[in-house]
């Protein structure tokens, strides 16, 4: 994982498709504003604001955010979302949508169901333990542990799972908000 994330935004081509789970279940997304954590480039952001949401992405790379300024109907916020404190500071929702997308935070994850509207859609994407191991990186907690997922947040319903060889292996899931 590079530490260096305006080095690496710095090197980083044009982002590439949408992750798949926002392209699978981006569609059912009700109307309304979506978050992007930890949205890198906006790749995913790109893919809502195409469907006409209002998009906040957080990110902590200066080097991501300039590259992205100026994008209508984008709002940029610069912010560390592993410095103390930092989930108190989370834009207010309520969300149509929130996007994880190869970012691991459980700490984050379990504080996001209050910013969800009734309705709405906590899409979360990323590398499993198994794909960790296959790398040579088994000790690291930048992966979802087998099956984690299936555990959805206090508040939220599982709709979606998925776990397994994806180009690498990987886990998904959908939550929604009754």
């Amino acid at each position: 994982m590079p530490r260096d994330w305006d080095a690496f935004y710095r090197k980083a081509p044009t982002p590439g498709p949408p992750a798949f789970v926002v392209r699978a279940f981006g569609p059912f997304l009700p109307p309304g504003r979506v978050l992007d954590l930890a949205g890198g480039l906006g790749r995913n952001a790109r893919y809502f604001r195409e469907r006409g949401h209002l998009v906040v992405l957080v990110e902590r790379s200066r080097e991501a955010l300039r590259r992205l300024a100026g994008t209508p109907g984008l709002t940029l916020l610069e912010a560390d979302l592993e410095a103390p404190g930092a989930l108190a500071h989370l834009p207010p929702g309520p969300f149509a949508g929130i996007v994880l997308s190869y970012y691991v935070n459980r700490p984050l994850l379990q504080a996001l169901p209050p910013l969800l509207a009734p309705g709405g859609l906590l899409l979360v994407e990323g590398f499993s333990r198994r794909e960790a191991e296959r790398r040579g990186r088994p000790e690291s907690p930048f992966y979802w542990e087998p099956w984690e997922l299936l555990t959805p947040p206090l508040g939220l319903a599982l709709r979606a799972f998925g776990e397994g060889w994806m180009e690498g292996y990987r886990a998904f899931a959908v939550y929604s908000k009754p």
